[in-house]
């Protein structure tokens, strides 16, 4: 069996976090290492290890943590514009095998983003 991820860890509460938001299906926490002024990753309890691994099955899941994005963006005041991110895979810069969206905000995020 493979080494639980951090993300893993921190969904068993085995790390701490600081979470802003969670329920049965996902879980979200400020990102130690923010890459803008609000930098929240989103994930879902279910051990997915990217974007390209889910499945048809999980389209719900996808949905429910996309609205979970919007209400996190709105209550952190983002009403001048955020962006969501998925790292996927080596080459989309992913380094934890577990998916996540990012959500940034709060500074002008430059297009394209590097």
């Amino acid at each position: 069996m493979p080494e639980p991820t951090i993300f893993k860890k921190i969904i068993d509460g085995e790390i701490p976090a600081d979470i802003v938001y969670e329920d049965d299906q996902c879980l979200a926490f400020r990102d130690v290492n923010p890459q803008a002024p609000v930098h929240i990753l989103v994930i879902p309890r279910k051990e997915i290890a990217s974007l390209a691994e889910t499945d048809d099955g999980d389209q719900m899941l996808l949905g429910h943590m996309m609205l979970v994005i919007r209400k996190l963006a709105a209550e952190m005041g983002l009403t001048n514009g955020f962006r969501v991110v998925a790292n996927t895979g080596v080459d989309g810069g992913q380094t934890v095998n577990h998916l996540h969206f990012h959500l940034l905000g709060q500074r002008n995020l430059e297009w394209p983003p590097g």
